[in-house]
Order: structure tokens, then C-alpha cells, then sequence
């Protein structure tokens, strides 16, 4: 049996919070109970209508995926959080990949394009937010060596259905403040023959954080657990900004393997980052 990849990134201390103060409590109060709604409608009228979208056009989402998008973009709204975007996702069927930082990309990667999330097993599990995943056609896979060869199967058969998938190759997520070395194992699902025209967009997920707050603000990352964190995002006075850059996408058949795929697809993501002014200047890092 092949040990599973290490997943957790533990590579920054996160700032000491000490829970809302009544003025937070307040927001909480009403921002918490809204963005529950609002969730809950989203994947409660797309139960109710999948079963005829499945009839009509079978593993596509022409319906439901809308209903995802409206329902992060309110949510963004909700917490009045700026999403300022530049570049146009990719038409085509294909894939994007993007840094991870927080559960927020999600919102901000939902609200601007009809996508299906490549996720971990795990989060299939997770009160709410599983529920919401599955019924979005979120991909979930185990990253283990020992299964990499049928995640690759179940990752062509959705490419072979014109999805258009997303997911994070760092495996894990970080402060915000760099890009992780990408793990090229899913990219061998790209590098299919029946397919030779697919491409793959690189997205740069750039945090700003509110004035007199922690660059590392909106980050996720190592033990912190997810209660706390929607918190402190909930209970915000003032938010700032996620700015979202989608880059020009790569031809997968102008790469000659999937860890050359992988190399080209991170300089983009960081040079995204970069221009942004997010990217924190420090010694090359080596992941397991």
C-alpha cells in the first residue's frame, strides 16, 4: 500500500484573532443567516431540477451551473467581498488550474464561469459544504499513487463529456502569498490521443487584504479549521479584494509530458501573482 501525499501546507504562522466584538457579532448575525439561505436555495432548486437537466442533456449543466453563479456571486455580495477580474475564462471544454488559497476561490472561480471543481475525497463528507459540491458535479478523487491510474480514467470521462474542469495542482492550500510546486499526476489525464486539441487556462487568484489587516488575511492553510476562518470573514468590518486573472490557455500538445505541463502551467500562475503584487519573494520551496 503507497503512503498518501503530504496535503497540508504548514509553511506560515497565522495571526492571533481574538473572535468578534459585538459591532462583529452584529454582522455575523445577519450575514451568516443570509449566505445559509442563499446556499441552501442554490442547491435545493438544483436537486429539484437536475433529474430533467440529466433527461435533456445527460452529464452536462446548462441549468444548474447558472444557479452555482448566481448563487457565489450573491454570496460574494453578501460579504462584501470585491471580486475585480481580468482576461476571459476559456469556451472550449478543457480545464483551469489556479493557486489555492482559501475555501473563498471557490466563490470566485464559481461566480465567473460554469466549471466542475476536482476536490478531494474528504470534502465529500463535510457538513454543507459536501452537499453543495455534489450537487454541482464536483470530481472527487483520492491522491493516492495507488489509485492514480483509475483518477486519470475518471478525469478523461468527464473531459470526453465537454466538462470544464478546475482544480488546484499545489494539493494544498497556502497564506496567499506564493505558488507551491505543481504535482503533475492529474495532468496525465490531459495527455490523451482521442483528444489532441485540448487546452488548459492558468488562473491567478490574488488576495487583497482590508487596510490595517494581515496580507494573509483571507488564507486557509495548515490546521486552521474552517469554523474560525467564516467567522472572521463574516464578522469583517470592511473586506478588500479577490483579484482573478485568467491567462491566455496552453495547448496541451505543444508540451511533450504531463511534468512539463505542469512547469509551464506554474510560471503563468506566478507570474499572475506576481504582477499582482501578492507573491512573496523567498527561496524556492520543495514539496513531497
Amino acid at each position: 500500500m503507497s503512503a498518501p501525499e503530504r496535503l497540508t501546507w504548514h509553511g506560515a504562522e497565522s495571526a492571533d484573532w481574538d473572535g468578534p466584538g459585538l459591532a462583529g457579532w452584529l454582522r455575523v448575525a445577519w450575514r451568516g443567516p443570509l449566505l445559509v439561505v442563499l446556499m441552501l436555495w442554490a442547491l435545493l432548486v438544483s436537486l429539484a431540477l437536475r433529474p430533467l437537466e440529466r433527461r435533456l442533456w445527460g452529464l452536462s449543466r446548462p441549468v444548474t451551473s447558472r444557479i452555482t453563479q448566481a448563487a457565489c456571486r450573491a454570496g460574494l455580495v453578501v460579504l462584501r467581498l470585491r471580486l475585480r477580474v481580468t482576461g476571459q475564462p476559456m469556451q472550449g471544454h478543457g480545464a483551469m488550474v489556479a493557486n489555492h488559497s482559501s475555501w473563498l476561490d471557490i466563490f470566485a472561480l464559481n461566480a465567473r464561469a460554469s466549471v466542475y471543481f476536482v476536490s478531494k475525497a474528504e470534502v465529500a463528507s463535510w457538513p454543507g459544504i459536501g452537499w453543495l459540491a455534489r450537487a454541482t458535479g464536483t470530481v472527487f478523487i483520492r491522491r493516492e499513487r495507488r489509485e492514480a491510474t483509475a483518477q486519470v480514467r475518471l478525469l478523461r470521462e468527464r473531459l470526453a463529456h465537454g466538462h470544464r474542469l478546475v482544480f488546484f495542482p499545489e494539493g494544498t492550500s497556502t497564506d496567499g502569498r506564493r505558488v507551491l510546486p505543481f504535482k503533475p499526476t492529474l495532468f496525465a489525464a490531459f495527455l490523451s490521443p482521442d483528444q489532441p486539441d485540448l487546452e488548459i487556462q492558468p488562473v491567478s487568484l490574488a488576495y487583497r487584504a482590508p487596510d490595517g489587516e494581515a496580507s494573509r488575511f483571507y488564507g486557509w492553510w495548515g490546521d486552521m479549521e474552517f469554523g474560525p476562518h467564516m467567522l472572521r470573514m463574516l464578522s469583517a468590518r470592511r473586506h478588500g479584494e479577490i483579484a482573478l486573472t485568467y491567462h491566455a490557455p496552453l495547448r496541451v500538445a505543444d508540451h511533450p509530458d504531463r511534468k512539463a505541463l505542469a512547469r509551464a502551467l506554474e510560471a503563468r500562475v506566478r507570474a499572475g501573482l506576481d504582477e499582482a503584487g501578492a507573491l512573496e519573494a523567498q527561496p524556492a520551496m520543495a514539496e513531497a
